[in-house]
C-alpha cells in the first residue's frame, strides 16, 4: 500500500507574525534589505563589502530566498549588462517602516551607533519613511522600464 505524503504548508502556522519571521527571520535577510534602504547597495560586490561581513555562500542564499518571497528583484546593471544589481520590490519597500521601528527600538534600549540616523527618523519619521519610498519607487520603476 503507497500512501502519499501530505504536501507540507507554506508556513508553520496561519500567524502573520510567523509569516514574517520565516522570511526575515535571520540576521542576515534584515541586514542585506537595510543596506538597500539606507546605504542604496544595488550590487552583489557591495553587500559583501557591507560592515558586518556576510559570507559569499550565505549572501547567495539570502538574495536568492529574498528574491522567491518577492523581497527584491534582479536586472542589469545600465552601465555594465554583465553585472546583475538588485532592486527592492513594492513589498520590500513596505517594509521601510518595520525597518525604521527596529532602529528606534535598538537605540533606545541598547548601546548603538549611528546617532546621526536616529535623530533623523525621530526627527520626522514621517518624512524620512516618504524619502525611502520615493526614492526606491524610482528606482524600481527605472528597473521595470529595462
Amino acid at each position: 500500500m503507497v500512501t502519499k505524503k501530505k504536501p507540507s504548508p507554506k508556513w508553520r502556522s496561519g500567524c502573520p507574525l510567523n509569516a514574517s519571521v520565516e522570511i526575515l527571520g535571520d540576521r542576515w535577510s534584515l541586514l542585506i534589505i537595510r543596506d538597500m534602504m539606507l546605504r542604496g547597495f544595488r550590487s552583489y560586490k557591495e553587500f559583501l563589502e557591507s560592515y558586518e561581513g556576510i559570507a559569499t555562500n550565505i549572501l547567495a542564499d539570502r538574495l536568492r530566498k529574498l528574491m522567491a518571497h518577492g523581497i527584491i528583484t534582479t536586472g542589469r546593471d545600465p552601465l555594465d549588462g554583465r553585472k546583475v544589481i538588485y532592486s527592492l520590490t513594492e513589498k520590500g519597500i513596505d517594509l521601510a517602516p518595520v525597518l525604521t521601528e527596529m532602529v528606534l527600538w535598538a537605540a533606545a534600549h541598547e548601546k548603538t551607533e549611528n546617532p546621526g540616523l536616529v535623530q533623523l527618523i525621530q526627527k520626522d519619521k514621517e518624512q524620512f519613511l516618504a524619502a525611502a519610498r520615493e526614492r526606491w519607487a524610482g528606482k524600481t520603476i527605472a528597473a521595470r522600464a529595462k
